[in-house]
């Protein structure tokens, strides 16, 4: 599951994206990888949250999309 989110306002010159998505472990534990940073920059930062199971890495990633969306972000539109 990946979800990239996006931020615009030209006014402000803001041009930003939030991507978040489930990722396996080695050890059977699951990842929450969540990068971010201005749209078109090379680099942005990146952190991953562990988790024992997938089902409470989902729970966290809806709970911070949640948050992104209340503070403007959009869905990134999908490219053809």
């Amino acid at each position: 599951m990946a979800h990239e989110l996006h931020r615009r306002d030209a006014s402000r010159n803001m041009a930003r994206f939030y991507a978040l998505s489930v990722v396996p472990g080695l050890f059977g534990d699951t990842g929450l990888c969540r990068t971010w940073g201005r749209i078109g920059a090379r680099g942005g930062r990146s952190i991953i949250e562990w988790f024992e199971t997938p089902g409470a890495a989902e729970a966290r990633l809806e709970v911070l999309r949640r948050q992104k969306l209340r503070r403007g972000y959009q869905p990134a539109p999908v490219a053809p």
